[in-house]
């Protein structure tokens, strides 16, 4: 018999079905045990009768997480039993049969909870149960929802989805790199990208005008309670285009995104408020403003673009570094004052920056697009000839080879799904996190790996004094 998924057995009242799933619930009352079984799609009650001796012996023997097969007949349930407001409340399924699938252990935990009450550490160990808990279900499923869309809404706008390489190389343009060992140029490495940002502007260079990824990004840093080792960033670049150009398709896509797939959230403000950096800091202290109204309405988001912000920043040593990207191009009435290094703290960068409730979801600029403006970023930052050329003599020939205008954005895809979401935790939307200290609790790693492999990468390790 063909499988029948729990969420249409409203189709098949009075008709026999066969469902597959898990053990929700058991509830033994003798001559009659109830047992809830769950698929991916939804729950329904199921009834073995003492006049089916088969099916009642093997109800009476399954536990919690069980996975089964189970056949019956989909009946009505009496007007008293009715449980309104709920998926198949109105129907239970009179058990014919039932075969388990495979037994299952006791659980670490209780997984019909929403899983707050209990220790992360022990809900990341045992992953892999933590979600199939129906908060979590619900999360991982929205943020397919979220990513599908943003897809469609791309495709429709003529954007072409292209992906970009892992191993890449390792250049000082922003955090820490992790880095991966060559077995054949032994002493030489590849860095994970920490975002495709060099390659998106060479897709730019390549002609494509319109690339987006949902792209997987790496980045060593410190621990930090909020943040992932690994995280998804949906990446985006334009040609021929300004500043106002990007800002306004990203913000079509997250009204239509808000609008389409949480009609229940209210968007305070459209169009999105615009704040200068100086206007953020002298009014609300920080570069990422909360301006709701009211904090208390966990529906209410408050989008805003904050812009205008400085290009460089002073170092701990009294050079410059950059306050977002080195590619970052200086806004037109200040292109002047960076190619001839002068002014250098009052430069302002085409930077923008897309918050939501007083998180950082997004942010992009216009990017130089010819060769002498991004050399010259790398000059104020002190770079001698040699470093500049061996860490982005790729980029400053691409560009030098007829690379149009460009910009774009990238959006922290696990932030934006946490808020939307009422999430207090980035950890809460991804299928298999990290603890801060980035240790994946249920594969055990980071681990050690075995002396012949070290060997083969030619890695000798020192040891700990």
């Amino acid at each position: 018999m063909k499988r029948t998924y729990i969420k249409d057995l409203q189709d098949h009242i009075g008709s026999e079905v066969s469902l597959s799933g898990w053990i929700d619930i058991r509830r033994d009352h003798g001559k009659l045990i109830f047992i809830d079984i769950r698929d991916m799609s939804g729950k329904v009650q199921s009834v073995a009768l003492p006049n089916n001796k088969e099916a009642h012996e093997a109800a009476s023997k399954v536990r919690s997480e069980w996975v089964v097969r189970a056949t019956g007949i989909v009946n009505k349930r009496p007007e008293r039993m009715i449980v309104a407001n709920e998926l198949n409340g109105s129907i239970e399924l009179e058990l014919k049969g039932l075969e388990v699938l495979n037994e299952a252990t006791t659980p670490a935990f209780d997984i019909r909870s929403d899983g707050h009450e209990i220790g992360e550490e022990v809900r990341l160990t045992h992953r892999y149960l933590d979600l199939r808990r129906p908060r979590m279900q619900k999360n991982i499923r929205i943020r397919h929802k979220l990513i599908q869309y943003v897809r469609n809404f791309l495709d429709t706008e003529h954007f072409t989805e292209i992906e970009t390489p892992i191993l890449t190389k390792s250049t000082p343009e922003g955090a820490r790199d992790y880095v991966v060992p060559s077995r054949l140029e032994q002493g030489h490495f590849y860095a994970l990208p920490q975002s495709p940002q060099q390659y998106k502007q060479l897709l730019m260079t390549a002609g494509f005008e319109k690339y987006f990824q949902i792209a997987r990004c790496f980045r060593d840093e410190d621990t930090r309670s909020d943040r992932q080792p690994e995280f998804t960033q949906m990446d985006l670049e334009m040609s021929f285009v300004d500043r106002d150009d990007v800002m306004t398709i990203n913000e079509k896509l997250l009204i239509d995104i808000v609008t389409n797939l949480f009609p229940e959230k209210k968007l305070q403000q459209v169009p999105f408020p615009r704040i200068t950096y100086k206007e953020a800091m002298e009014k609300y202290g920080n570069d990422r403003p909360d301006i709701r109204v009211d904090k208390n309405d966990p529906h209410l988001l408050a989008f805003c673009w904050v812009i205008d912000f400085p290009f460089f920043e002073k170092t701990e040593e009294g050079g410059w570094t950059f306050t977002h990207n080195p590619f970052s191009a200086a806004q037109p009435e200040h292109a002047p004052w960076l190619m001839n290094k002068e002014n250098i703290g009052d430069i302002l960068t085409t930077q923008y920056d897309i918050v939501l409730n007083g998180f950082e979801i997004g942010g992009g600029s216009i990017r130089n697009h010819q060769p002498e403006a991004l050399k010259k970023v790398f000059e104020i930052m002190g770079y001698p000839e040699e470093q500049i050329e061996a860490n982005f003599g790729h980029m400053l020939r691409a560009l030098g080879s007829g690379t149009p205008p460009h910009g774009g954005i990238a959006w922290g895809l696990d932030r934006l799904v946490t808020l939307l979401q009422n999430e207090v935790s980035i950890r809460e939307v991804i299928a298999f996190a990290k603890t801060g200290e980035g240790k994946d609790l249920m594969m055990s790693s980071p681990s050690s790996i075995a002396d012949k492999q070290l060997k083969e990468l030619g890695i000798e390790l020192k040891k700990k004094k």
